[in-house]
């Protein structure tokens, strides 16, 4: 370019390129709606103190000054289906192959609050996930799997509190002390009405719930992240980056500021606190996307709640590439896609991250789908280089402004959000539901109409037989866990059952806390669907929000 300007500069190519292509004038922008400019310059950068140093305030190019020069992510690959017999044999089948962390997923009458055998659960029992109904099932789960020695991940929400007691009643067994062990509980309440569906109770005693959580964790189990406060499943549903971040850190306000009122301190549990973001296709989007979130949080921690302790300014987050972005049509493109959003994750400083399966979009994955998923990561690893250096992005004109522009667009939702009341009111008055709906069908419009192109979808499609190597549950081991749950039932102390759950009723109509109750029936092998329909009777059901 020499000393012609930017401007100069853009009017002459452009002139040319369109003389040459008159029919090429595409709007070039990310899935937030942000305008693409054709070329970037320093001149668009503001080089300040958002930008800084890694493991430094306002942690915009990473939480640790070392990063994965230090240590690498977490690999931890989200799993569970059927039995707890099953997914044990699994989860110690992805150890074997080099996963450094478990990711629990559970069953949809798990986590709406169901046992295995009522009659609502009926045809669900292990189909998305494990069925664990009770202690027992946790024990199974682990079977020869020493907690001391892996870090669990458990994506449960509206029942948290109930699995997370099993895992402690499971640590007493084993002899593992509290305070040794290490995971995290996604215990995100808010988005499940938002975007999910997996709840239980209204709003504001299921955020009565999560802060008992926080409070009872801080002093017994520290070392546990007590939140994930997650924007994956809200952009599943459809929004784009910006309002993912939006919404997510938006939410991360709502659970500090009940904290907060609760009587906990900022700065004893802002350090467990911890996010799940999605990573989708955009790449650079998604890199300055997990950037723009730090810088965020770091500034919301300390200029709204005073916080402190360095720790609890960090953003720290997991990933999940996005199931959403995976095609039945030619099933293995799925792996393309899924490497590429795993690198973005890597760029944009995960601290953990799953890779999905390529054959997602069919149904639950198959052992080899599962291998080359986690043969992904130590790919990216080992191989790459790309976890050579801290931030290798940083610097980028373009990733620089998107990180500017993503926080901008991000900040004006928050404002609308604190307009509304906060969080829980925006989701009462169904505000957040209604900006993911309306973004969702714009994406699926643009498809549609292949304004936005999905390789084997609705462009280089190609006649294929029904991908046919798919995971199929076996519907007898629903009727084994049935069994297994009346056996249970038999066995155990009934009456110290029934004095157990009537302590935690009484309790839910004060203020106590509530987990050392429910510790006390899930030792006594009260069923999860015994706890939360005690809780169901002291709080009532939600009903979901119409959004019009």
């Amino acid at each position: 370019m020499g000393t012609e300007s930017k401007q100069v500069w853009e009017e002459r190519t452009l002139k040319k390129f369109l003389e040459k292509n008159p029919e090429r004038k595409k709007r070039f922008e990310t899935t937030s709606g942000i305008e693409l400019e054709r070329v970037y310059t320093p001149s668009e950068l503001d080089y300040d103190q958002r930008i800084g140093y890694p493991g430094e305030y306002p942690f915009t190019r990473g939480v640790q000054p070392t990063m994965f020069r230090g240590r690498l992510w977490t690999m931890r690959q989200y799993a569970g289906f059927g039995t707890a017999e099953e997914s044990n044999r699994r989860y110690k089948y992805l150890l074997e192959q080099g996963q450094t962390g478990l990711s629990i997923a559970f069953d949809l009458p798990t986590q709406m609050g169901y046992d295995s055998d009522d009659p609502l659960a009926r045809g669900e029992v292990g189909r998305v996930g494990v069925a664990i109904a009770s202690l027992k099932d946790m024990e199974t789960l682990f079977n020869g799997i020493p907690l001391l020695k892996v870090s669990t991940s458990m994506t449960i929400n509206s029942t948290a509190a109930v699995l997370l007691a099993f895992y402690l009643a499971l640590a007493e067994k084993q002899g593992v002390p509290w305070d040794k062990l290490n995971g995290t509980i996604q215990n995100d309440i808010l988005k499940e009405y938002v975007a999910r569906g997996t709840y239980i109770y209204p709003p504001r005693p299921s955020m009565r719930i999560v802060t008992d959580l926080f409070g009872f964790c801080k002093d017994k189990v520290p070392n546990w992240n007590t939140i994930s406060i997650s924007g994956y499943h809200m952009r599943e549903a459809g929004c784009t980056a910006v309002q993912e971040v939006a919404f997510t850190l938006a939410d991360g306000i709502a659970y500090v500021e009940a904290a907060v009122t609760a009587g906990l301190k900022v700065d004893d549990f802002g350090g467990r606190l911890s996010f799940f973001f999605c990573v989708h296709n955009n790449f650079l989007e998604e890199v300055a996307k997990f950037r723009a979130a730090r810088r965020m949080w770091a500034k919301i921690m300390k200029e709204r709640f005073g916080a402190k302790n360095a720790k609890a300014l960090m953003l720290r987050f997991h990933s999940q590439t996005a199931g959403c972005t995976l095609t039945a049509q030619q099933p293995r493109n799925n792996l393309v896609r899924i490497t590429l959003q795993a690198l973005a994750a890597v760029l944009g400083g995960t601290q953990s991250l799953h890779t999905n399966s390529f054959d997602e979009a069919l149904a639950l994955p198959t052992e080899e789908a599962v291998m080359l998923a986690l043969r992904t990561q130590q790919i990216i690893a080992e191989e790459s280089g790309v976890a050579d250096t801290i931030d290798p992005l940083g610097g980028s004109y373009l990733v620089e402004r998107l990180t500017d522009q993503i926080e901008q667009g991000a900040e004006e939702y928050i404002k609308k959000i604190d307009q509304l009341g906060g969080a829980v009111a925006a989701i009462e008055k169904g505000f957040p539901q209604k900006e993911i709906q309306n973004a969702s069908y714009r994406y699926q419009m643009e498809v549609e109409a292949e304004d936005r192109i999905v390789v084997g979808l609705n462009k280089f499609r190609m006649d294929q037989p029904a991908y046919a190597d798919i995971l199929r549950i076996d519907p007898a081991l629903e009727r084994q866990q049935c069994a297994r749950l009346d056996k249970l039932r038999e066995e155990r102390d009934g009456k110290q059952v029934a004095a157990a759950l009537a302590a935690l009723k009484q309790a839910a109509a004060g203020k106590d806390n509530l987990m050392p109750l429910i510790l006390d029936a899930v030792r006594a092998y009260a069923t999860l669907g015994e706890v939360a329909g005690t809780l169901k009777e002291a709080f009532g059901k939600h009903r979901e929000y119409v959004v019009v």
